[in-house]
């Protein structure tokens, strides 16, 4: 009788992940076999917050190859659970590093109401005052099972989830707790992150917003571009249709910061209220329209010719389904099937009770609002944990202002937070008007 050969034991696993880690810090690249071990071992708790963070520093010093990057997210995916979903699986996600402009709760309705399955996994804030499962937990909960995800695509086509909720990717939630203080992601990581949870949710027709700006996460219009061919390498390398649209972003869309600002901004926009924000709606159906495009692509011909025949095009259907109603809607039943109220007004959002409002010290334009120190006031006034606190920008790049204006409003829900936010404003200036 042929002997089995033994199986590794859980010490020799961690062995070979930290030698990995090891090779890695000095810049040698890593086999499946590798990555797959540091994986599974992070995954698994057994290598600590600080052996994590050498494996994190390696890919900011040393960077990986296209190769590494595929076997990074082929075994982030495979260490976690999966979901599946038949047909067309649409999703859409920014790179982030933009505090505001939540795109996704406007987004994710519209396409949704266009009957496309759309299981939207989003992240909590890692270098954002917030991320798009800390505004959506406002409106419901987040943290939801794998049979309550897959109960509420079932009936809705959609849904808004921490994607950390039930073991999707878990070595990527660990990772971005140990990179959390520095507020910082490589690009690599980024890349790796956004790919591995797209899979996981069984998306196969994927947008990725990428900005770039002095302000924000991709600094350069060349660093964008090199990342938009790796998106595009590893989405073929897992047969997904991508499309990566790049811009310049100097200023968040919309004027919220904090989860219940962002929230209700996106809100007033699915609402149609007089008082939304119109760059975030433009960018939203800008987004929604790439996606139903590439989804359109690949479905039916009645469907392309009816949609052609009706809206011109996929921006005009995007455009229609939000100013008639029915996004919001759709909004409306996915709130109720993730279990919260579904009978929201924007204007029930109200923001921390403690405000400070910055005056306009003398006249002039706004020139720049500066993102990073936006997230440090922010953070200082309790977002996202203190789902109240945070900043609403009065005016914006462009507005004139008049001495003794309000610039900006600072909101907290306690005025411990607003006082140190206030003192440290003065260090951190976030606008600069000239």
């Amino acid at each position: 009788m042929k002997q089995q050969k033994p199986l590794i034991s859980s010490e020799e696993e961690t062995l070979i992940a930290i030698n990995a880690i090891r090779k890695k810090l000095i810049g040698k690249t890593l086999s499946y076999k590798e990555i797959y071990s540091v994986m599974d071992q992070i995954a698994k708790k057994r290598l600590g917050d600080i052996l994590t963070t050498y494996f994190a520093a390696s890919g900011y010093s040393k960077g990986f190859t296209n190769q590494e990057l595929y076997y990074l997210t082929k075994a982030m995916v495979e260490t976690g659970e999966k979901l599946h979903f038949k047909g067309i699986v649409a999703d859409k996600h920014s790179i982030g590093g933009v505090p505001g402009t939540r795109t996704t709760l406007v987004v994710v309705p519209i396409v949704a109401a266009a009957g496309f399955t759309i299981p939207k996994s989003s992240s909590r804030a890692i270098t954002t005052p917030d991320g798009t499962a800390d505004d959506m937990e406002v409106l419901s909960p987040v943290q939801l099972s794998k049979e309550k995800i897959l109960n509420v695509v079932k009936k809705t086509n959609g849904c808004i989830v921490w994607g950390g909720s039930f073991g999707i990717a878990p070595a990527d939630d660990i990772i971005i707790k140990v990179e959390k203080p520095l507020l910082y992601e490589s690009y690599d990581k980024v890349l790796v992150s956004i790919m591995a949870k797209k899979i996981a949710f069984g998306s196969n027709h994927v947008v990725i917003d990428l900005p770039y700006g002095a302000m924000v996460k991709v600094h350069r219009l060349k660093d964008a571009e090199n990342l938009k061919k790796k998106f595009e390498f590893l989405a073929k390398k897992f047969d997904i249709t991508i499309r990566v649209l790049i811009h310049r972003t100097d200023e968040p869309a919309g004027q919220g910061i904090g989860p219940i600002l962002e929230t209700r901004e996106a809100i007033r926009v699915l609402q149609q209220k007089p008082n939304r924000p119109l760059d975030l709606e433009i960018r939203s159906i800008n987004l929604a329209g790439n996606l139903l495009d590439i989804c359109l692509k690949d479905s039916p011909q009645q469907l392309q010719l009816s949609v052609k025949k009706n809206y011109g095009n996929t921006f005009g259907w995007a455009t229609k389904i939000l100013q008639d109603g029915t996004a919001f809607k759709k909004m409306q039943e996915i709130i109720l099937e993730q279990g919260g109220n579904p009978n929201i007004d924007s204007e029930d959002l109200k923001p921390g009770r403690y405000p400070f409002e910055l005056k306009a010290s003398k006249s002039g334009i706004v020139k720049k609002l500066n993102s990073k120190d936006i997230t440090i006031i922010a953070r200082l006034l309790g977002a996202p944990t203190q789902k109240g606190a945070g900043i609403f920008l009065d005016k914006k790049i462009g507005k004139n202002v008049e001495k003794g204006d309000t610039v900006l409003t600072l909101y907290s829900e306690k005025e411990d937070n607003l006082k140190e936010a206030k003192d440290t404003l003065q260090r951190f200036p976030i606008a600069t008007i000239l």
